[in-house]
């Protein structure tokens, strides 16, 4: 199954005819997949409910279309090679063949469990092989899963299973990262205690530490996968029948479950993965990101698997042991296509070179970033240093509610500019609109990235609230997907990433509510309010800059701003805590009492100047007494 694009001249003709002829275009790409029963309609929406639907009436099963079908010619190939948290650790392989057997014994698993079609399973796990196996066991028997990213706190653990109502947690003792460990049961132990849905938990053994067990609730994964068969018939799914839920930040306190379903997920991921990285049979790609995160979900286990390719699957950290890391698994393993983030590359950059030469980076053939717009020095480093000036960058832009890349290059065969993500890929046809929802025409422009026809992979809805899928991307401009971002577009059509237009922190690629953090902030004891903005830094691309009233006058500011940075911790997570926090007497607002975000972002960027129009503050003087406190 073949989906590439083998020239720029197929790619203008694949892309007229994917924006005038769709339903024929996308027909012709889903019949590449083994359906149980052919889709009676390609694609029926409106943007108004909203309400789309892909290859309505088709029937299938994704894991038939990335297991089944591949062990008469694949069986015996290399599915994943995976790297553990240290070199000094023995890596392990697995083929289509074991990762088909692990699958069919893993949902037998949890059938016994009485797991059925539509439950939802909570998967809360390292980066392990057995993260894959939880992932497709739940999709082949229809079960919908929710990944958690293991880095996220017991609250934000409870959160997202209450919201899902789960009925089973697959996790782990805990996980090594880099020199540190962390007890994911003890995490999914204080969850639970405010959890009423959860019947099961599974717990595989990573790190031997001999967690406690719970008599009549936990289960040791071996111990259930060694009772079961390892055949398990697939269970017949619509396509539009949920196949995720998966949680991201928006501008309100509580993260939202974004829903892919089956069919034009499965159709999307692979058309992408296969056209944007021009992966090749017997070629070896490597995407770096977290499964916890929608680019562990497409390029590392989906978009891969329905390919049939070899990927790797690395445990570790970029600088553990040593910087080097990267380097030496791409040497390792031959590594022919290599996809991380502008984080990583940044914080690469600051070491010694010779952890670069040191290793042969040969077999690359495309080098890619994901999860936010990569600044010009930190490209032309990666080109130079890792591509060796050979290598085409592809700067993918996407989401977590688009389930695939958008913007992109497409494996060199499309113009690359530094800090452009590129062209739309086939079917995928964005708009920049002004402030008044106008579409703007002209080139060198910049407006609201929007999105005005649906493509396969598209959220369906947000879980248990589909009116908040309906407010947050489909009413700001009618008649469009709003992204959310800011873009400018040059005279050859391609995309530049400006940033986020709403309340949400880009921080190393994971997105972040400010009211979601500010909530974390304001359960803190000291603290009587807070403000959060983002701010530019030099490795993460976006930081988190808290403002905070406190309630605290004789207490030090170094122990305030401990304890806030622990709460966010405690209810968000680690990844989430502000990199600078200021005690403020007060926050500027509005005589509505509206927070002048503005001016507090100017600050926190160092501009201490040129505030624009602050007549309509109710107590200037602040905006002096903030200044103070930076200086």
């Amino acid at each position: 199954m073949d989906l590439r694009i083998k020239s720029f001249e197929q790619y203008e003709h694949d892309y007229a005819k994917s924006i005038h002829q769709p339903d024929e275009f996308w027909a012709h790409i889903a019949d590449s997949f083994q359906w149980k029963k052919r889709w009676d309609s390609v694609v029926e929406w409106n943007f108004d409910e909203p309400k789309i639907e892909w290859f309505k009436g088709g029937k299938l099963n994704i894991t038939e279309n990335l297991l089944d079908r591949h062990l008469a010619s694949k069986g015996d190939q290399v599915a994943f090679h995976w790297e553990p948290n240290h070199p000094s650790e023995t890596s392990k392989s697995i083929t289509y063949g074991e990762l088909y057997t692990e699958v069919c014994k893993l949902s037998n698993g949890l059938k016994s469990l009485g797991v059925q079609k539509g439950d939802r399973v909570c998967i809360y796990m390292p980066m392990v092989i057995e993260s894959v196996v939880a992932i497709l066991a739940c999709a082949r028997i229809g079960a919908v899963h929710s990944i958690i990213f293991a880095g996220f706190s017991s609250n934000a653990l409870a959160d997202r299973i209450n919201d899902a109502q789960a009925k089973v947690v697959i996790t782990s003792d805990g996980l090594n990262r880099g020199d540190k460990s962390v007890d994911l049961k003890f995490m999914v132990d204080e969850a639970l205690e405010s959890c009423t849905s959860i019947e099961k938990v599974i717990v595989l053994d990573c790190i031997h530490s001999q967690s406690k067990m719970k008599d009549g609730r936990d289960i040791d994964y071996n111990s259930l996968i060694n009772e079961q068969s390892s055949d398990c018939p697939a269970e017949e799914m619509d396509a539009e029948d949920m196949l995720f839920i998966l949680y991201t930040s928006g501008s309100t306190g509580k993260p939202k479950g974004v829903v892919h379903t089956c069919g034009g997920y499965m159709v999307y991921t692979a058309y992408s993965f296969q056209n944007v990285f021009q992966y090749e049979q017997g070629d070896v790609f490597w995407c770096t990101a977290d499964i916890g995160w929608i680019t562990g979900h497409s390029y590392i286990v989906y978009g891969p698997l329905l390919s049939g390719a070899t990927s790797i699957i690395f445990e570790g950290i970029p600088t553990y042991p040593d910087a080097g890391r990267f380097w030496q698994t791409i040497d390792k393993y031959k590594v022919n296509q290599f996809y991380t983030a502008p984080t990583a590359i940044r914080s690469l950059m600051s070491f010694d070179h010779k952890f670069v030469t040191d290793q042969d980076l040969s077999s690359l053939k495309l080098i890619g970033s994901v999860g936010e717009p990569i600044n010009e020095e930190a490209w032309n480093w990666y080109y130079e240093n890792i591509g060796k000036s050979n290598c085409p960058i592809i700067d993918t832009w996407w989401q977590t509610e688009t389930g695939g890349v958008m913007l992109s290059g497409l494996g060199g065969l499309s113009p690359m500019k530094a800090t452009y993500a590129g062209l739309p890929l086939p079917g995928i046809c964005p708009v920049l609109l002004d402030a008044e929802g106008k579409e703007i025409h002209e080139a060198d422009t910049e407006g609201y990235l929007c999105v005005k026809f649906p493509w396969p992979s598209i959220l369906r809805t947000t879980y248990g609230d589909h009116e908040r899928c309906k407010f947050t991307y489909f009413s700001n401009y009618k008649g469009y997907y709003f992204t959310g971002d800011g873009a400018r577009r040059d005279e050859d059509g391609l995309y530049r990433i400006i940033g986020r237009v709403d309340d949400v922190i880009n921080v190393s690629g994971h997105r972040f509510g400010t009211a979601e953090i500010e909530d974390a902030i304001n359960k803190d004891q000291y603290a009587i309010e807070s403000a959060v903005v983002g701010y530019p830094h030099p490795i993460k691309g976006q930081g988190i800059y808290a403002y905070v009233v406190v309630n605290a006058e004789h207490t030090s500011d170094l122990d305030i701003t401990n304890s806030i940075a622990n709460s966010v911790s405690q209810h968000i997570g680690r990844i989430a805590k502000p990199d600078k926090i200021q005690v403020v007497k007060g926050l500027p607002k509005t005589r509505s009492g509206k927070i002048m975000r503005r001016i507090l972002r100017k600050i926190a960027e160092g501009e201490l100047s040129n505030f624009g129009d602050t007549s309509t503050l109710l107590d200037p003087t602040l905006i002096d007494e903030i200044i103070k406190g930076v200086k």
